[in-house]
């Protein structure tokens, strides 16, 4: 055994390196199976008891991806055409025309839209230039700038907007709280995000989707909503009555009171679909699933004629529940006219209100929001304001008085998560483009131990199939190669949970092909030492020979694998990257375990002469 002093002290500091980062996770794992044995109740006081251990050994253990422990994967696409959009300045009908061409070649020709918008421009006229839509002196776009140089300064902009969206919804991801979450740019404006463990798939759609576009607006005028209600009903019951006698004989005195006290009269499509209210500055009441139906109705152009001029129809952010326990949206009439944005926000936090207890956000404005909310509220008191985010309204209280100090609340809110939700949103800054989910999957809890436990037998299959041939083959060369083996595992998973890698289902992929691969060098270290045996060497002449001819072959096969693994784990992303991830520490810990461990071993045995060596 002398000289192998450094070997033993190595193959010990890493065993007990590799038990330290594993340590948390055998805590964590006879915790969830102490958990497993009680009763419901008894398991929710034992996890309050142990909540902070619990989350400590949580964020100390080998983290589980997505497809093990469930969750949600999430692809969004940030809109480059709503980003382009908003870039340009003084448009008109040519540009809309231009920008609905680029938009249709882009949709059926998989165009990008950037290269599209510039086609269809040059192609109406030749001469013409972008700039002229697109001017921006501080990024050098003036009235002289080519098309080319505006292009170059959209897809800039563009490629801005899909890194911020990623910094932004990593910030939101973090607030939330999700443990290891995965958050990958894919294409130019693809971003993937894996977010394991989740099981409120609506909230984080919405936290994912939000820009974060906070608006401040007035609300409509009553009697214009009241005339406008009105006049829809009356609109869509001319159908109605055209569609069943072909006359558009109308009761024009129809009032609004008299509706509600009577059923709605049959064929009219409004009143199937919305429960018309017309007070204050509520259209109506609709339900979740009748939304998208009253969008495309008051979307034609008859019903268009009839809102105030200057007015947008909105729904409420969170329904409110019937006494049928139906629950329905409230349209209302907001003013068109922003008169503040969250760029004044400086800080948000969730509140309770005294009275009802309910949460509720409180913002804090900078000082020029401040002076603009004071003159804001002063100039309409009695009056109504609503607080936009997103495009729904969360709350529009009536102005009391001239409210100074530039804070503000939005209350009416469904849950204190909610609450946070939105604190988070603004918090962490407003999208710079609106982003669509193009694709999401869901992974329950069940499906992720199940994929453990399959994973579990298939690592234990494989460990079992090439010990005993092993064993059969090599007899006592065989047994030391297994004992590798098993070390060679606890390296692997040692070196994921000391690097904070995510163990996946392509990982434990990885894990069983590793067991494979890692006796390869042991079988060339023992065809070697065989040769040399056959050479008429002794046992220890022939192991020092063994091993020297077969470093090489070792060293070569698997760093060739080793660099294969560093340019899937570049180039791949998600599930890719896990097995890539696993395929490179097996490879380190196997090249580890066949050189150092077997040989301290075989020396032990050997060299000690506390038994002989078979090698079948």
């Amino acid at each position: 055994m002398q000289g192998n002093g450094f070997k033993i002290s190595i193959t010990v500091f890493f065993l007990l390196l590799s038990g330290f980062y594993l340590w948390p996770s055998i805590q964590r794992m006879y915790m969830e199976g102490r958990m497993d044995d009680m009763e419901e109740e008894a398991r929710e006081a034992y996890v309050q008891e142990n909540f902070a251990k619990i989350r400590e050994l949580d964020e100390k253990s080998l983290k589980l991806g997505l497809d093990l422990l469930g969750g949600m994967h999430v692809a969004l696409e940030v809109g480059v055409e709503a980003l382009v959009r908003e870039l340009a300045r003084d448009t008109d009908p040519a540009f809309d025309e231009v920008f609905a061409a680029a938009h249709e070649r882009s949709l059926g020709e998989g165009a990008a839209f950037i290269d599209a918008l510039v086609e269809e421009f040059e192609a109406r006229d030749p001469d013409a230039r972008l700039s002229r839509y697109f001017r921006n002196d501080d990024e050098g776009i003036t009235r002289r700038s080519t098309n080319a140089e505006v292009a170059a300064y959209l897809r800039g902009e563009t490629n801005g907007a899909v890194s911020r969206a990623i910094e932004i919804i990593r910030d939101r991801v973090d607030r939330y709280g999700v443990t290891e979450p995965s958050i990958q740019k894919q294409g130019s404006r693809r971003v993937i995000v894996e977010l394991p463990g989740v099981d409120e798939p609506e909230r984080v759609r919405k936290l994912l989707k939000g820009t974060a576009r906070l608006e401040f607006r007035l609300m409509a005028d009553p009697e214009d909503v009241r005339r406008s209600v009105q006049g829809l009903i009356e609109v869509f019951e001319e159908e109605a009555d055209t569609l069943a006698d072909g006359s558009a004989a109308a009761d024009t005195s129809l009032d609004i009171s008299a509706i509600l006290d009577e059923e709605a009269p049959g064929g009219n499509r409004l009143l199937e679909v919305m429960q018309p209210i017309g007070q204050g500055v509520i259209y109506g009441a609709v339900s979740e699933q009748d939304t998208a139906a009253v969008n495309r109705l008051l979307a034609e152009p008859e019903a268009q004629s009839l809102l105030p001029v200057g007015i947008e129809l909105m729904y409420t952010a969170s329904p409110e529940a019937t006494e049928g326990g139906q629950e329905i949206y409230y349209l209302l009439g907001v003013r068109d006219e922003i008169e503040m944005t969250g760029e004044v926000i400086d800080d948000a936090r969730v509140d309770f209100n005294q009275i009802t207890n309910a949460a509720e956000v409180t913002m804090v404005m900078n000082s020029e929001g401040a002076r603009t909310w004071a003159r804001l509220t002063g100039a309409n008191v009695g009056k109504q304001v609503a607080i936009v985010l997103d495009g729904v309204v969360y709350s529009y209280p009536v102005v009391n008085e001239r409210i100074t100090g530039g804070r503000s609340q939005i209350s009416g809110l469904a849950s204190q998560a909610e609450a946070e939700d939105i604190v988070t949103i603004l918090k962490s800054g407003a999208l710079p483009a609106p982003v669509e989910i193009v694709e999401e999957r869901t992974v329950g809890p069940s499906l992720g131990r199940a994929s453990i436990r399959a994973g579990f037998i298939s690592v234990m299959v494989g460990l079992l199939i090439v010990a005993l041939f092993m064993i059969a083959y090599y007899r006592t060369g065989g047994i030391v190669a297994d004992l590798a083996l098993v070390i060679n595992i606890v390296f692997i998973l040692g070196i994921l949970a000391g690097f904070k890698a995510t163990l996946t289902l392509p990982g434990i992929a990885g894990i069983v092909l590793t067991i494979g691969m890692a006796v390869d060098a042991n079988v060339l270290i023992f065809e070697r030492i065989r040769e040399e045996q056959t050479a008429g060497k002794t046992l220890k002449a022939a192991i020092d020979g063994g091993y020297a001819k077969a470093l090489s072959a070792i060293f070569d096969a698997n760093i060739t694998t080793f660099f294969v693994g560093a340019i899937l784990y570049s180039f791949g992303v998600g599930p890719i990257q896990g097995f890539a991830v696993t395929l490179m520490a097996g490879i380190l810990a196997s090249m580890f375990s066949a050189i150092v461990f077997t040989r301290i071993i075989f020396d032990y045995l050997v060299i000690g002469k506390r038994v002989s060596v078979n090698y079948g």
